[in-house]
């Protein structure tokens, strides 16, 4: 396994774990009403947001998205 694709698993995890999360916590808020468990629900939401964003354009990232007849990565001059 390259350390990309062991990268790639662990940000997947990490999503997982985050929407996971955010769901026990929106239960939580649902049941009890707390403002704390909706804060974190809110925030997983959002953090599991960002790592799938992250995951989707992981080769851009890394600077691996190249174009093949220029060979410059696209966007910039």
């Amino acid at each position: 396994m390259s350390l990309i694709s062991f990268h790639r698993f662990l940000i997947a995890t990490a999503i997982v774990f985050c929407f996971g999360f955010a769901i026990w916590e929106l239960m939580t808020w649902w049941a009890s009403g707390e403002l704390g468990a909706l804060m974190l629900g809110g925030t997983f939401i959002a953090l599991g947001g960002v790592l799938t964003f992250y995951l989707v354009r992981l080769r851009r990232f890394l600077g691996a998205d190249t174009d093949s007849r220029s060979g410059q990565v696209p966007g910039t001059r």
